[in-house]
Formats: structure tokens, C-alpha cells, sequence
């Protein structure tokens, strides 16, 4: 997993990429996408509220798969037009639940698979209901969050190792 150019360049955030993939699971049961486990710190809630603030939170699967597959669409015009190879970095992150049905988070697997290895899953240590009311106000539900900006997932992954 290469992480952000911003993220590398941090001398803290020297082993993140390592400690990420310690903490990675199979997203369910059958899984074979691994996501890193992380706890909703103050820190990632702090970034959370400062992405979605800047508008760069996409709540929810659909949400999630109509965005990626715009940026997608995108890039793919980009590269048939300029005819460079584009660099092979994370620069969006899928930030799940931890509440979600098996068939949620193997939905969650097909939109990282085709999306990788740009998109990166997250399982937090919260939630639906937290993670909604984090962002959207009380008695909100957020099952999964997009943050699709590379400044603002930066943000988030430095905020993983936040002391």
C-alpha cells in the first residue's frame, strides 16, 4: 500500500503503512479485501468534522460507488488523452462501521476491488449511529463515509497516529 505523498513525507507517519496493515481483518467472514481496524479517536474526529466541513464526506454506499466511479470516468480521460501512467497511491478512504450486515461489507469489498489501489477501507471502532451523529447531528446513522479529497485523507490517516 503506498499512502499519500503528504502522509510519506511526514517523519511520524514513517511506519503507518506497516501498523496499517497489522491491523488489517477480511472486511467479513469470506473476505479477502483487508481493512485496518482503527479507533475513532478525538484526533480522526476532529479530521472527520474538518473534511466534511470542507464538503469532502460522501455519505453512504451509493454515494460512495457514484462518486468513485465519476472520479473514475475522469481519470480514465485523463490518461487516454495525456498518455502518462498515473501513480499507484491511496487517495481515497472508505471509512465503515463496525454494525454492518456481512452482505454491506461485501458490497463494500466489490467497490474496493474495482477502485483499488486508490481507495482504501477503514473499519472503525464505531457504530452507525456515533458515526452519524459525529457528522450529521444527532439520531443520524452513517454506515460508511467517503473522504474524497487527498489533503483531506491525509488528514484523516496522520490523525490515526495522533497522540
Amino acid at each position: 500500500m503506498r499512502l499519500p505523498k503528504a502522509v510519506e513525507s511526514e517523519p511520524q507517519a514513517q511506519n503507518l503503512a506497516s501498523e496499517l496493515a497489522s491491523r488489517a481483518r477480511p472486511l467479513w467472514t469470506g473476505g479477502e479485501v483487508l481493512a485496518p481496524q482503527a479507533a475513532l479517536t478525538p484526533a480522526l474526529e476532529d479530521a472527520l468534522s474538518s473534511a466534511h466541513s470542507a464538503g469532502q464526506v460522501v455519505r453512504g454506499l451509493k454515494g460512495a460507488q457514484n462518486a468513485l466511479a465519476a472520479e473514475q470516468r475522469g481519470l480514465q480521460n485523463v490518461d487516454s488523452k495525456t498518455g502518462v501512467a498515473r501513480g499507484q497511491r491511496v487517495s481515497r478512504l472508505l471509512l465503515l462501521a463496525d454494525d454492518g450486515a456481512e452482505r454491506f461489507y461485501r458490497d463494500v469489498e466489490s467497490l474496493v476491488r474495482r477502485h483499488e489501489p486508490r481507495v482504501l477501507a477503514l473499519r472503525l471502532s464505531a457504530d452507525e449511529h456515533r458515526l452519524g451523529s459525529l457528522l450529521f447531528g444527532p439520531d443520524q446513522v452513517a454506515r460508511l463515509l467517503l473522504v474524497e479529497h487527498k489533503s483531506a485523507v491525509s488528514t484523516v490517516l496522520l490523525a490515526l497516529i495522533a497522540r
